[in-house]
């Protein structure tokens, strides 16, 4: 009960802040321009996807232990293909370690139990976007402490969740909309053939 108490203490604490830096969209922490938290998560396959999104926007991945899986399993390599020397990983050891060492920085919590969508708000430079473990999402408590920052990704009534790796690319793509894609390629050359040459002016 006492454990419990400090770590809504504590996200109290983070709340009050998280809500400071929202109102102030230039913002910047000293960690990457934008972050995504995965807290408990169970599947190998899904972190090794999401750390492929990671890799491919500059996004920082921070995972939160307890692990289900070592991060040196096949499926978690396989699913990153090689771009593993190209991800910005941090790790906590507790969901409390994480909230301690974040308190300063804004945070948007994605959860099916969200009374908006993922595209109501305005993500700041620095903030971090939190999800769940796959079988059971984000505690309840945690939820509670953050009201103003919980989003839901629209889906259809009566299904349970997206997958997880699903859930986070669509999170980070909608951060970077809001930013214009800045600093990413958004344009392509096929080798065979010139766009600008067959498209009308």
């Amino acid at each position: 009960m006492e454990d419990m108490k400090t770590s809504t203490d504590t996200a109290g604490t983070a709340s009050a802040k998280n809500a400071e830096h929202m109102t102030n969209p230039s913002y910047v922490t000293g960690r990457s321009k934008l972050n995504i938290a995965l807290i408990e998560p169970e599947i190998p396959q899904n972190t090794g996807n999401i750390a492929r999104t990671c890799a491919a926007t500059g996004t920082a991945l921070h995972l939160v232990r307890p692990l289900g899986f070592e991060i040196t399993d096949r499926q978690v390599k396989r699913a990153g293909l090689d771009y593993w020397d190209k991800l910005n990983i941090t790790y906590y050891d507790s969901l409390l370690e994480f909230l301690e060492r974040t308190a300063d920085v804004p945070k948007f919590f994605y959860t099916t139990k969200a009374p908006r969508r993922h595209t109501d708000v305005s993500y700041p430079e620095g903030c971090f976007l939190v999800m769940g473990k796959e079988t059971a999402g984000l505690p309840e408590w945690l939820l509670k402490e953050y009201p103003d920052c919980c989003v839901r990704i629209p889906m259809r009534e009566n299904l349970r969740s997206l997958n997880l790796s699903n859930a986070a690319a669509i999170a980070v793509y909608e951060a970077l909309r809001q930013w214009n894609f800045e600093n990413l390629e958004c344009a392509g050359s096929p080798r065979t053939f010139r766009f600008e040459n067959l498209m009308k002016s």
